[in-house]
């Protein structure tokens, strides 16, 4: 029941902006890339992000629908590690459809899913004139294949992930959060391990890989990507079979951009925290909720809030 985490992302804004941020932040030093606002959300960009139990194995000839709502906002600039701008206001709202079905292929449970994130990204400040009222991103599939189960609640599983290019792309936006016009790829490799019987630890762990966009802002240009890899870590307490509550936390890495050859000294490192609560309603329906923000930044918008809610229904 893995999400893709929203971020906007470090390839997606122009000289002129980039100028006008150093304006507004009184030509403090420190390099503003032409790149840095595709790192504000996260994924559909950098990362795929999973809540706590995520990885838990389920029966095969099971089915879910899961509907997520997720809101982030942050105020902070930054460009190589400093501070550029305490006014460049970024909000965006996303939602995500998905549908997962657990199939027995060969003695193997398989997971296949298919995912369609759409939302809106509202900027102001030394941001103002990037906003994307209402998009439709990339069409996301993917399927999680349980290598190892045990009936201690041990998990071994891994996912591939491709990105098709169906979203909406406009190379004349300044900001195009959910359309990329290019392909993707990741790999993810996930273990659960039980620490006694009310607590999990799930150690999560991808690599990500871009296709070139070769229509890239108004001149055309050639947007290529080096791959970034990310690492998360969640820890549950069960306080029953219904309710859980987790701790959890990612690395970011990686993920420097080329426009036309020319790197843009982009490399993304970036930390985050988060603490969660999840209930099964009925044997049917469970409410997911996280509240989390960035601790560190060296390229792109801080978040100050992340809220992610996700409604899960097994039929």
């Amino acid at each position: 029941m893995k999400k893709i985490a929203v971020q906007v992302s470090a390839v997606s804004s122009y000289p002129r902006l980039a100028a006008r941020v150093c304006h507004g932040a009184k030509k403090r030093s420190g390099r503003i890339i032409a790149g840095f606002l595709l790192l504000f959300m996260s994924p559909l960009v950098l990362a795929v992000s999973v809540d706590a139990g995520d990885y838990d194995y389920v029966p095969a000839g099971t089915q879910l629908g899961l509907l997520y709502y997720q809101y982030s906002s942050g105020d902070s600039l930054y460009a190589g590690g400093r501070k550029v701008s305490d006014d460049a206001r970024a909000r965006a709202q996303v939602g995500i459809l998905r549908v997962v079905k657990y199939l027995d292929v060969g003695g193997v449970t398989v997971a296949p899913q298919v995912l369609l994130p759409f939302g809106a990204v509202q900027t102001a400040g030394d941001l103002d004139g990037a906003s994307v009222r209402n998009g439709m991103g990339d069409l996301i599939l993917a399927s999680t294949v349980f290598l190892y189960k045990d009936d201690q609640r041990r998990v071994l599983g891994i996912t591939p992930w491709l990105w098709l290019p169906t979203g909406q792309y406009d190379r004349s936006r300044t900001l195009n959060p959910f359309g990329e016009n290019r392909w993707k790829f990741a790999l993810q490799v996930a273990g659960v391990l039980p620490l006694g019987e009310s607590v999990t630890l799930d150690l999560v762990g991808d690599v990500q890989f871009y296709g070139d966009n070769r229509d890239f802002g108004p001149s055309g240009q050639i947007l290529s990507q080096r791959h970034s890899w990310d690492s998360q870590a969640h820890l549950r307490y069960h306080l029953s079979a219904a309710t859980a509550f987790s701790v959890s936390i990612s690395q970011l890495n990686g993920g420097e951009t080329e426009l036309d050859g020319v790197r843009q000294n982009d490399r993304q490192r970036r930390s985050r925290v988060s603490v969660g609560a999840s209930h099964f309603l009925t044997s049917g329906w469970q409410i997911l909720g996280t509240l989390g923000k960035d601790l560190s930044v060296e390229n792109g918008v801080r978040e100050d809030v992340r809220m992610n809610l996700r409604l899960l229904y097994v039929f």
